[in-house]
């Protein structure tokens, strides 16, 4: 289904809130966006989202619908699988920025083990391993820059609280420093104010949101706790060049 589709099918849920919580538990047969459900799983574990990625992974690999038959037996075929999956991640990370020999020689490590996997469920448990694996070195990759632990705990709180409204006494309680002196080190390790970087996360997940599930526009502006529906599509706009209503991932309207 189109992009321009699903956002005619927003009225549908118009007046039901939602939480960014339920977005992550949603089940894949609500998905409608042009891409397959896989490619929505590569970006989270290219963009570091371990979070979303710990909720993905629930539903073991092996019982997961859409696989080819790829070897008459049956752990065989889903290893082959695992290879195929192992081997598009690495890539994405690096195209993501991971140096090229660590994500290859993180994906030799991962696919000589699964060679050793006896059952579909060894596969599975080590596929959901491996996933997390990158995902944690491409969110700690992100943070890379960042030397002070004070601003690594600031990061580490907005992306874990996207769905509330974050203030700097928020971030002054878990760093134990002032507000000021937070806004002044934070602005000097990432290159954007707190308010900017914490405004850039939730564009991002309403990005996805609007692209993997078919919920409202307004409920997704409630879900990452904008102030209002008219706030929220300003941000979006100012940031994306274009309206949520009109937004497809190419960024084309």
């Amino acid at each position: 289904m189109s992009t321009e589709h699903s956002h005619q099918n927003f009225s549908i849920f118009h007046d039901e809130k939602i939480s960014y919580q339920e977005f992550l538990h949603r089940e894949y047969n609500i998905i409608h966006a042009p891409y397959h459900p896989e490619i929505e799983f590569y970006e989270c574990i290219k963009n570091g989202d371990v979070a979303k990625v710990n909720e993905l992974c629930e539903e073991p690999f092996h019982t997961k619908p859409g696989f080819g038959t790829l070897s008459k037996n049956p752990v065989q075929s889903l290893k082959y699988h695992f290879v195929i999956s192992t081997a598009m991640i690495a890539r994405m990370c690096i195209n993501q920025g991971l140096q090229l020999s660590e994500s290859y020689n993180m994906s030799d490590y991962y696919i000589q083990r699964v060679d050793k996997a006896k059952t579909l469920e060894e596969v599975s448990e080590l596929h959901d391993e491996m996933c997390l694996a990158y995902t944690k070195r491409m969110r700690k990759l992100q943070k890379a820059s960042v030397c002070s632990k004070p601003v690594i705990a600031c990061i580490d709180y907005i992306y874990d609280h996207l769905s509330t409204r974050i203030t700097m006494e928020d971030l002054s309680e878990v760093t134990g420093l002032s507000t000021s002196y937070i806004s002044r080190i934070f602005k000097k390790e990432t290159g954007c104010t707190v308010s900017e970087y914490i405004l850039l996360k939730k564009i991002e997940t309403a990005k996805s949101m609007l692209v993997h599930s078919n919920y409202s526009i307004a409920q997704i502006s409630d879900a990452l706790a904008f102030p209002s529906q008219s706030y929220f599509t300003k941000v979006f706009r100012k940031y994306c060049g274009t309206t949520p209503k009109k937004y497809t991932p190419t960024g084309e309207e």
